[in-house]
């Protein structure tokens, strides 16, 4: 064999939701054979020495075995950890160039992709994060397996080349049949990986329970109308049976319609756990997660083996329910403060520290105590009260504080169940949900800021005018009832929302009287 110096490709490792360069040398020199992978590698990286001399024997390539010589491949930075299955691809290009079997500038590929023992790539996790990195840092192609092709073309700027096998790619690197390259991937729809079962129609579509199909509730329907229009957290407390799970089920169908950049952010979410269709990779149903009350911290915050994103992150533009919301740990309640404050979760642990996003609007449920039937008009608590006491403390303040919106959803009665007559439909409801949305956008404008509830308080203090007989009802709410500062403030929120969903400039009196209707903390 000639003369061979080292050789380097450009690979990339997910921390977090992002990406990050990895370079990946090779050296082959004169020595006993080994063949040794450094750079903080895991098992699965370690293991990729055996795909990779099988894949490169069984497709006509000589392997590290093949010579007796001293193959060393590094993965760099050192200090990142190196995980799963996408190094295959790089490691084998890297050995290719080293030892001579092929020729290739690398310096404008990036390159990832798990290989199987005969040389065919297999899909990989968290491909649009590494397309994302290849359009910021300039490079110009981006390799990935086949099944990869349409998320790694949702980024506009870089070129596309997905080859079935290695033997494929050799052929495209060194000009002697090129691949195609897909075309940008704008418009194709995919609904929610992880879409309730509930959920039917065309992908793409934000479907789920009608509104029209739930027999009366009416005052929960308009809480609902109201929290969707401003991206408002809501708690429903009511007897067990009376249509709480059903009307946060039905609340999916009237939240606008994803823009193509908050379509994206979810992607990237589900791209990186793995979930996301090859055929239809862009997610544009709003996420609805409903993780059981039993959930651990880090199922719910993120965290855990590869620092995962959790339920939060994954709720990330949509809904996240909680039933039972009494019942889930008092430590993961207590979590959601800074998520539910800043739309953010940072999760730091031994091996690093990682922040997600966490923009969601939370639903919660409850019963009113154990039985579920506290101050039930036809049936009789059973609990005791130092249960109840118990039962009640678990929502602890700072919590409830941070939920805008508290409403009843007692029983109906036989009458209601059985009327034929029917509200009004998920579509006529989202229309004017949207038309408050649309209302924020243009007022907002390039700020942080997407929906009244995301305001701050000099914004607040901007757009929130109230007129002078209302501020005589707050002042008593916030002198006589002990209405916090937070409080104070979400009931200005929620009045702008109310007035938004009208198409009114100005707020009026009503709309803060019904805000405070809505306000228990």
């Amino acid at each position: 064999m000639a003369k061979t110096k080292p050789s380097k490709v450009y690979s990339a490792a997910i921390l977090g939701l992002d990406a990050q360069i990895v370079e990946v040398e090779a050296d082959v020199s004169v020595g006993l054979h080994s063949f040794q992978i450094v750079g903080l590698p895991d098992k699965a990286v370690e293991e990729s020495k055996e795909r990779v001399s099988s894949a490169l024997k069984n497709t006509g390539f000589k392997y590290p075995r093949s010579f007796n010589k001293r193959t060393v491949i590094n993965l760099a930075p050192a200090d990142l950890k190196k995980e799963g299955g996408m190094y295959d691809l790089p490691l084998a290009l890297s050995f290719l160039l080293a030892s001579g079997q092929t020729k290739f500038d690398p310096e404008y590929y990036l390159f990832a992709g798990e290989l199987g023992l005969d040389g065919k790539l297999r899909a990989i996790k968290g491909v649009l994060s590494i397309s994302a990195l290849c359009k910021k840092r300039g490079i110009k192609t981006v390799v990935v397996p086949r099944q990869n092709k349409n998320e790694a073309a949702l980024i506009g700027g870089v070129n596309v080349v997905s080859p079935n096998d290695i033997t494929e790619l050799i052929d495209h690197l060194e000009g002697r049949k090129l691949i195609e390259t897909p075309t940008l991937q704008r418009e194709v729809g995919g609904r929610d990986p992880d879409s309730p079962r509930w959920s039917s129609g065309e992908a793409g579509q934000n479907v789920g329970i009608d509104m029209s199909h739930i027999s009366g509730q009416h005052t929960a329907k308009r809480a609902l109308e109201i929290a969707a229009a401003g991206g408002h957290n809501i708690m429903m407390q009511g007897p067990p049976g009376s249509g709480k799970s059903i009307l946060a089920k039905a609340l999916t169908g009237i939240l606008p319609k994803m823009t193509h950049k908050e379509s994206l952010e979810v992607t990237q979410i589900y791209s990186t756990l793995g979930r996301t269709d090859p055929e239809n990779p862009l997610i544009t149903v709003r996420p609805f997660r409903a993780p059981h009350h039993s959930s651990s911290e880090a199922a719910l915050i993120g965290g855990g083996a590869g620092l995962r994103p959790g339920e939060i992150t994954m709720a990330h533009r949509g809904v996240l329910f909680l039933d039972e919301f009494p019942e889930v740990h008092r430590d993961v309640i207590e979590s959601l403060r800074q998520p539910m404050e800043d739309g953010t979760i940072s999760v730091s642990r031994a091996r690093g520290s990682v922040t997600f996003p966490a923009n969601f609007m939370l639903v919660s449920a409850a019963n009113p105590c154990p039985c579920g039937f506290l101050n039930d008009p036809e049936k009789e608590c059973t609990c005791y009260g130092f249960q109840i006491q118990k039962y009640q403390k678990k929502l602890s303040g700072p919590i409830a504080d941070r939920i805008d919106i508290h409403i009843e959803v007692p029983h109906q009665s036989y009458d209601i169940l059985t009327s034929e007559k029917s509200g009004e439909t998920s579509e006529i409801i989202r229309r004017r949900v949207e038309g408050a949305r649309q209302v924020q956008k243009e007022r907002f404008g390039e700020t942080e800021a997407v929906t009244n509830s995301d305001m701050s308080i000099p914004q607040i203090k901007k757009y929130c005018k109230i007129p002078s007989e209302a501020e005589d009802t707050l002042r008593k709410a916030v002198d006589k009832d002990r209405l916090s500062a937070r409080g104070y403030h979400k009931v200005l929120k929620l009045a702008r929302t109310i007035s938004d969903l009208e198409l009114r400039e100005k707020i009026n009196t009503q709309d803060v009287l019904s805000a405070l209707k809505f306000n228990r903390s």
